[in-house]
């Protein structure tokens, strides 16, 4: 089955995160295009091509930090479910909250996924695996 080339935008502002999602891709042999945001803000410019920032293709799946300055991953999610344009990205929370409250939250905003940051890189090249599964199995409109 040929792999699956999908827009994927990762929205985390720790660079040792970002780092381990690139290893953990590497790792997959996933080699769809990764961009990178710091912030929802950040993220929210870059998919709308907004405040002097340059729009990115649009992503099928967002990787979603919840813990960020400026913006954080639950306002960033109730901003994006707004935009017509936006709305339907399936998006996976990836964080290191474990608190019920958040993922109710994240859920009833319609994410595809809650991933707790797993503690080892062998846990974590797992879960990416997973996902790439997901991504490779899933039928998109043209």
């Amino acid at each position: 089955m040929p792999e699956s080339i999908i827009n994927i935008f990762l929205v985390e502002d720790d660079e040792v995160d970002i780092m381990n999602v690139k290893r953990a891709f590497k790792k997959n042999n996933i080699t769809n295009p990764l961009y990178v945001a710091g912030n929802g803000i950040e993220a929210l410019n870059m998919l709308k091509g907004e405040h002097g920032v340059e729009k990115i293709p649009k992503p099928r799946i967002i990787l979603l930090d919840l813990n960020m300055p400026k913006m954080g991953g639950i306002e960033f999610l109730k901003e994006m479910r707004k935009d017509d344009d936006l709305k339907n990205i399936s998006v996976f929370v990836m964080t290191t909250s474990n608190e019920d409250n958040d993922k109710v939250e994240a859920y009833s905003l319609n994410v595809a996924g809650y991933i707790l940051k797993p503690l080892s890189m062998e846990s974590f090249v797992a879960a990416v695996s997973t996902l790439k599964n997901y991504w490779m199995l899933c039928e998109y409109p043209t």
